[in-house]
């Protein structure tokens, strides 16, 4: 252990550390008892040369103590590592290889948690219970795989299975219309007209399964009611986002049931934010949505105009997104959602140039609820709503 503090030249080299003192004292008894050598050499000792005799000498004795494997000085001054004893509390660095371990495992742990972050709703959901809605804290989280970012595909292929198709049954008719699940036993978000004095709701899944629904809350003020579908289970939740991150000239896609085509795809941008829209609260003039139910349109006051009907004496208004993406009577109720899979729309009105159903079709003017109205107001429906 003595070659890095000889001068070159000086005494013969080996190739390990203790094979010159194993020569040197070959006939020396071997103490089973003695420690072994050191896992690697001194890190920041500068030891002093000493005269051979004197280390051929001291070091069966530095073997023979307690510090034989400890690089500290004597105190004295003079003494190599090898002639020293022991500090009375080492604190030997620690291995480098011992370090790099656990550092690797907690940034692997760090990755694995980030890409469960940024997967889909359900598997989150699915963790915390039935009754959680999937959320996130803005409008980054990515439901929408890596390989299809940014594209419509991608968004209509990851969030389709959460939208369904409700068809409500009244004394007035039926109206046909759109929802989006929250949990996986059934909570399903629409627009109150949607569901509003229905004596009988259905709800198609995109995987063509039908269910019974019951209305568990509603909220004729935010145009939102909460239903759940009888012995559900498994179903794909959708995350809501966060509607406060939107934007003007966002990429938007909207997904619903226009005039009962299940699971239509349409696309277009924020157009505008925080539209005074005002819309019917009366079941009367909610039952006119939809298939089969009037005039096949919902109307609604916007700037003081009405459009598409009389929206009646009995209104509310609310702040709307505003969006071209094609909307048309059987998408109320469905979502408005942002290139990364996040839900940040209730859509709920569009405007159509033609009082006929027969010819009404999207002008690229419909609105949305915010999706934050929505979670702001989920306790009160499912504690049976603020029209109870």
């Amino acid at each position: 252990m003595t070659e890095s503090f000889r001068r070159d030249g000086e005494y013969e080299q080996y190739e390990t550390p203790y094979q010159g003192a194993q020569q040197q004292h070959a006939s020396s008894p071997v103490n089973p008892e003695w420690p072994p050598p050191p896992a690697q050499p001194p890190a920041t000792t500068t030891p002093q040369a000493v005269p051979p005799q004197a280390l051929a000498q001291a070091q069966p004795a530095a073997f023979a103590s307690e510090g034989a494997g400890s690089y500290g000085g004597d105190g004295n001054g003079g003494g190599t590592a090898l002639l020293t004893a022991a500090p009375a509390e080492p604190a030997a660095p620690a291995p480098k290889k011992r370090t790099r371990g656990p550092l690797a495992l907690l940034a692997a742990v760090a990755i694995v948690a980030a890409a469960i972050g940024g997967g889909t709703a359900y598997g989150i959901q699915e963790l915390t219970g039935n009754d959680t809605v999937a959320t996130s804290s803005s409008t980054s989280t990515n439901v929408v795989p890596s390989s299809a970012k940014g594209t419509v595909s991608g968004v209509a292929k990851a969030v389709s299975p959460s939208i369904v198709e409700i068809n409500a049954t009244s004394n007035a008719g039926e109206s046909t219309g759109s929802g989006v699940i929250i949990t996986s036993d059934g909570e399903i978000i629409t627009n109150n007209h949607v569901i509003s004095g229905a004596t009988s709701i259905k709800v198609s899944t995109s995987d063509g399964k039908t269910y019974t629904a019951k209305v568990v809350g509603t909220d004729s003020k935010k145009d939102l009611a909460l239903i759940k579908l009888e012995n559900a289970s498994g179903l794909t939740v959708a995350n809501l986002g966060d509607s406060d991150g939107v934007q003007v000239g966002d990429e938007v896609v909207a997904i619903g049931s226009p005039e009962g085509l299940t699971g239509t795809v349409t696309s277009g941008i924020v157009s505008a934010l925080n539209r005074d829209v005002t819309v019917a609260t009366d079941e009367g003039q909610s039952q006119t949505q939809g298939q089969g139910g009037g005039n096949g349109q919902w109307p609604f006051e916007f700037g003081g105009q009405q459009f598409n009907g009389d929206t009646g004496s009995s209104t509310t208004t609310y702040k709307a997104i505003q969006t071209d993406a094609s909307l048309n009577p059987g998408n109320s109720g469905g979502a408005l959602i942002d290139m990364n899979g996040n839900i940040i729309g209730i859509n709920s009105a569009m405007y159509s140039a033609s009082s006929d159903s027969s010819t009404a079709g999207s002008a690229g003017l419909g609105f949305s609820i915010p999706i934050n109205t929505v979670k702001s107001d989920l306790a009160t429906l499912r504690a049976g709503g603020a029209d109870n």
